[in-house]
């Protein structure tokens, strides 16, 4: 359980986005402000505040944090669309004082402050408990990227893709998403094919389970409607051309699951795949998966991902970190988990 943090002047740290000229997101910056209970946020009756033990670095938190994408919806902003931590309060009887929860999506470090500060008000209805025997730190070594390619996982087993249908390719396989899915299904027995644009991070990848790769350019060529049937079922983080890419190369009845536009939102594929080999195409949502859902995916990933390979894909770095991890993670330069200790 947390430790608690007593600040004799009732403050506690935040990450704070201010756009200098109101109106005009471009002028936005973020910096570290000392905030108090009073300036938290209020929702319904219910509220929960929650002592963040650690958040995560993802895709869409650089968005935020670079200004790409109009990610933050409102001034000011605290960003951070996930965090792991012990209830402090709660109006809700749904959580207790102590009790170890998870929040992840719900458009929370969007248009509701986020996870990037010492402690936050929240929804209970956000929330999910932390699994029994999963650390505050590890849970944010999952976080939104891992809960998501949990749910992509999930996916092909639904469409009753398994370990003897033959390989299944994971897409931007180096990044947050790809780095769990690769570590998942490899555990899981699966042959793992992963599609990276950095020939350097093969050794790390053959750590979480990969066998066999494929280059970003090579995969990034208009395909035909119809190739070569290489692939059982497909993670597929990037979109765009090599989402079509891995779509005409999935086997008969294969599954493909999509959940990133990193490469782009255009799909320049064709319907021969789907008609013709019966391929199925599963979009995958974290942000507003029901509870159900997310509990389901948080207990696989207690039983499904190795600690140790989570652990070799994860880096913590302090909240003061996080402008120059955003600008790395908007470059494709971050490898693995970023785990963000607000208390550092």
């Amino acid at each position: 359980m947390s430790t608690m943090i007593e600040n004799p002047n009732g403050t506690f740290n935040a990450l704070v986005v201010r756009e200098a000229e109101e109106g005009n997101p471009k002028s936005a910056s973020a910096s570290i402000e000392q905030l108090t209970d009073a300036d938290l946020p209020d929702y319904d009756a219910g509220d929960v505040i929650v002592q963040i033990d650690f958040s995560s670095l993802n895709y869409k938190d650089g968005m935020a944090l670079t200004g790409k994408g109009r990610i933050l919806r409102s001034y000011p902003m605290v960003p951070g669309i996930d965090f792991s931590g012990t209830v402090i309060s709660s109006e809700s009887p749904k959580f207790a004082s102590g009790d170890e929860v998870i929040l992840t999506g719900w458009a929370v470090g969007e248009r509701y402050w986020g996870g990037y500060s010492q402690r936050q008000k929240v929804k209970a209805g956000w929330l999910v408990r932390r699994p029994v025997g999963m650390s505050a730190m590890q849970a944010m070594g999952i976080g939104t990227a891992g809960l998501t390619a949990m749910m992509c996982v999930l996916g092909l087993e639904d469409g009753g893709v398994t370990p003897t249908d033959g390989p299944v390719v994971v897409t931007g396989a180096a990044g947050g998403v790809g780095s769990v899915a690769v570590a998942i299904l490899a555990n899981l027995g699966y042959k793992v094919t992963a599609v990276t644009g950095r020939p350097e991070q093969h050794d790390y990848l053959r750590s979480l389970g990969a066998t066999s790769f494929l280059t970003r350019e090579e995969m990034s060529e208009t395909p035909k409607p119809l190739e070569a049937e290489n692939f059982a079922g497909a993670v597929d983080t990037v979109g765009s051309t090599m989402l079509a890419k891995v779509i005409a190369q999935t086997k008969y009845q294969g599954v493909v699951t999509a959940c990133g536009l990193a490469g782009g939102v255009d799909l320049p594929s064709t319907v021969m795949p789907f008609i013709l080999r019966g391929v199925r195409l599963q979009g995958i949502d974290s942000v507003m998966a029901p509870v159900e859902a997310r509990e389901a995916a948080w207990a696989r990933l207690l039983t499904d991902l190795p600690s140790e390979r989570l652990d070799a894909m994860t880096e913590v770095v302090p909240m003061s970190a996080l402008p120059n991890q955003a600008e790395a993670i908007m470059a494709g330069q971050v490898r693995g988990r970023i785990v963000v200790d607000p208390n550092a």
